[in-house]
């Protein structure tokens, strides 16, 4: 799920940024104070936004890859609902940025 949800918004939004589901990122205060003030996203699609807000507003994201090896076999904890609220934010960031 990951995998396409990347890969959908790669194509959609090209935010610059690998891996916009992962969790563990590094802000600075006032980056992060400006993001949360322009992200309106709720949910999986928070982690999104603020990346593409990043990109915006012309901040520098690095990227350090990790794998997730319990994950690589594992069952998604995401369900049909938190899919349709992650794909109805990515064609709102669409239409709005």
């Amino acid at each position: 799920i990951s995998r396409g949800a990347n890969f959908i918004t790669q194509i959609l939004l090209r935010p610059g940024a690998s891996d916009l589901t992962g969790s563990f990122r590094l802000y600075r205060k006032e980056v992060l104070q400006k993001l949360i003030e322009k992200c309106v996203s709720k949910g999986y699609v928070f982690q999104m936004e603020m990346i593409v807000r990043a990109r915006q507003l012309n901040y520098t994201i690095g990227e350090v890859p990790i794998s997730f090896v319990d994950r690589v076999y594992g069952e998604s904890k995401l369900g049909g609902n938190e899919i349709v609220s992650f794909l109805k934010g990515l064609l709102t960031l669409f239409a709005t940025t």
